[in-house]
């Protein structure tokens, strides 16, 4: 066990959360720019881009923007009858934007869920409330539509990652006990 948590342990949980999700084909990190929105891509797609680090006390706050999208499919044969009656059915809205938009949310707050209960981040202990991360505070999730090759629609947010750090500097690879002259 890790007592404290490094970037690449917290990137490497949140890789994880995307392989094990049901809805999350293809996880990625790094800068939104640098996803490859080709239609090589196997969507949905739940992105890492990470933003900053705070230091507190004894914490570590790992800053994180999240990203899950899909593509959204427009089809000349949607039937009617899966839109709300009464709803003016338009060439424009004969598209699954509104599925994606709501598979999309659901696992963003699936994530969301993931890091504020701890009982999908007891592997080490059988207590449950022996949480590794934490999150802070209350998220805002603002939806998108990208139009590129590809219609990619979902959601992004903000999510604070807060972890333990005791800042012991014994472990520190330095070549002499002391940094004074």
């Amino acid at each position: 066990m890790v007592k404290n948590k490094t970037y690449l342990n917290l990137v490497n949980t949140l890789r994880t959360l995307g392989k094990n999700h049901h809805f999350i084909k293809t996880t990625t990190v790094g800068d939104i720019y640098d996803v490859d929105l080709s239609k090589e891509t196997i969507f949905p797609l739940l992105h890492i881009n990470p933003v900053s680090v705070q230091t507190g006390y004894s914490q570590l706050t790992y800053n994180f923007q999240i990203f899950v999208c899909d593509l959204v499919s427009e089809k000349k044969d949607w039937e009617e009858e899966n839109f709300v009656p009464n709803y003016s059915v338009t060439s424009k809205n004969l598209t699954n934007e509104i599925d994606v938009y709501n598979d999309t949310l659901q696992t963003c707050l699936d994530i969301v869920s993931i890091f504020r209960n701890s009982k999908w981040q007891a592997a080490q202990t059988t207590d449950i409330n022996a949480p590794e991360y934490f999150t802070e505070g209350e998220f805002s999730f603002e939806p998108f539509t990208e139009r590129f090759d590809n219609l990619l629609t979902g959601w992004v947010f903000q999510m604070n990652v807060v972890v333990h750090n005791d800042f012991s500097s014994c472990d520190t690879p330095m070549t002499s006990a002391s940094i004074t002259n």
